[in-house]
């Protein structure tokens, strides 16, 4: 969908909003990958981002008529997912809040050398796989809402700052800067802490069983190195989509793109086919 002009995108949206379902598929099918993975790293886990994700969408669809094309349709759809995510508080770090103090003490302190092995005979490379994604992932919950969302729309998504600063109301300087301090932030800790991505000594391999009796992986449900990725170019597309990149985005090799997992495109599709479908559509 982001190859689309954004007269043709308007044309799917007046076609939607009048009731045709292919032009709605189409336009939901164009950007539920990148609401899934906005709310991933909003979120922390993939049940959670699931569930916002779907909220999100049926938001999008319920507010479609509202569109008028002064954005493009992509930096629409991030406005809504990002002021419905700043705000969202049934998912499990909300509940459980996080702080790199927190993170930091549990490196040093955790008696990762006290656990029996708890791999259940899933290979020890493929869970620390698992965990290193899953802990980079989980780290940004040790950011508060907002500063979690300019990095991601920084450094993730690579959004202009002009753009990013309309999608959450401030200046592009102010943007720029906090991002600026976000990125440091976050660089610091992974360079003290993490073995895998700095010089800490933390290494995934060695924390496995820790990870596993702590409930932060299970070997028998890996959402992370059993998810289907989608190339990079997508997420440049999406990029492209709204603006041109500013220049200040650092590789944080962490950040990667997934597809939405088939429960969510299943469940959007069931919304589709139901009646409720000509409700929401006269909302």
């Amino acid at each position: 969908m982001n190859n689309k002009t954004n007269e043709e995108l308007q044309i799917l949206v007046n076609k939607a909003t009048a009731g045709d379902k292919k032009a709605l598929e189409t336009l939901i099918t164009g950007v539920q990958d990148i609401v899934f993975n906005l709310s991933l790293r909003m979120l922390g886990t993939f049940a959670d981002a699931e569930d916002a994700t779907q909220d999100i969408l049926l938001k999008m669809i319920t507010h479609l008529s509202s569109f008028r094309g002064d954005s493009s349709f992509t930096t629409w759809v991030f406005s809504i997912a990002a002021n419905h995510l700043k705000n969202y508080k049934k998912h499990m770090f909300a509940r459980y809040p996080l702080s790199f103090e927190y993170y930091g003490d549990d490196i040093e302190n955790g008696k990762i050398q006290d656990v029996p092995d708890l791999t259940q005979n899933v290979e020890k490379d493929i869970l620390a796989e698992e965990l290193k994604l899953s802990c980079t992932n989980v780290m940004l919950q040790c950011l508060d809402t907002e500063s979690r969302c300019i990095f991601i729309l920084g450094t993730m998504f690579k959004v202009d700052s002009r753009i990013a600063g309309d999608i959450l109301e401030m200046t592009p300087e102010a943007y720029r800067q906090r991002l600026s301090r976000i990125r440091r932030k976050m660089a610091d800790f992974l360079g003290q802490y993490c073995g895998e991505y700095g010089s800490g000594r933390c290494r995934c391999k060695d924390r496995v069983n820790y990870a596993i009796q702590s409930h932060r992986i299970d070997p028998l449900h890996l959402d992370y190195t059993e998810a289907a990725e989608i190339p990079i170019q997508t997420i440049f597309d999406v990029k492209n989509a709204m603006e041109d990149i500013d220049g200040l985005s650092q590789n944080f090799s962490f950040c990667r793109s997934y597809q939405s997992p088939e429960r969510t495109k299943h469940l959007i599709q069931e919304l589709l086919d139901s009646t409720q479908f000509s409700i929401i559509q006269n909302s």
